[in-house]
């Protein structure tokens, strides 16, 4: 089982149903994989699912998240501040170094730069190859 930590944007896409990167989404649903949270990061799924879609479907979401015995909610205890473009993308890297993850799914560039890091060191997945690695290994870990 690999720890995951996926940004908003990589969740709304791998929930929904219809989508090509739903097996990801599935993967943690049956404990093949483990999805790693904060309370800041679960907020911003809360605010943006509300955006997105309703209200209703972001109670419901947050409400499998926490209730899944293979998510594992972190509290960092560091703030390491290297995305300086989106600030606020700094608690996907800060939840994913606190819970060891394996990577962070995301297509955000503003992830991108992290690779100059030697520390803290966080691997950036694309969604697609996610999936990809997922499909071929039937499991990220």
């Amino acid at each position: 089982m690999a720890r995951l930590v996926l940004d908003t944007n990589s969740l709304l896409q791998c929930v929904a149903r219809r989508n090509s990167n739903h097996d990801l989404w599935l993967s943690i649903l049956d404990g093949r994989n483990q999805l790693c949270v904060t309370t800041e990061i679960l907020e911003e799924y809360a605010e943006i699912l509300e955006k997105k879609a309703s209200t209703s479907f972001a109670i419901t979401l947050l409400d499998i998240i926490t209730n899944l015995s293979n998510t594992l909610f972190v509290n960092p205890v560091f703030r390491f501040n290297v995305i300086e473009e989106d600030p606020d993308d700094n608690k996907f890297v800060d939840c994913a170094v606190a819970a060891k993850a394996l990577c962070i799914v995301t297509d955000d560039k503003h992830f991108r730069h992290l690779s100059k890091y030697e520390f803290p060191y966080v691997e950036i997945v694309k969604l697609t190859d996610a999936v990809a690695m997922l499909l071929d290994v039937k499991g990220l870990a």
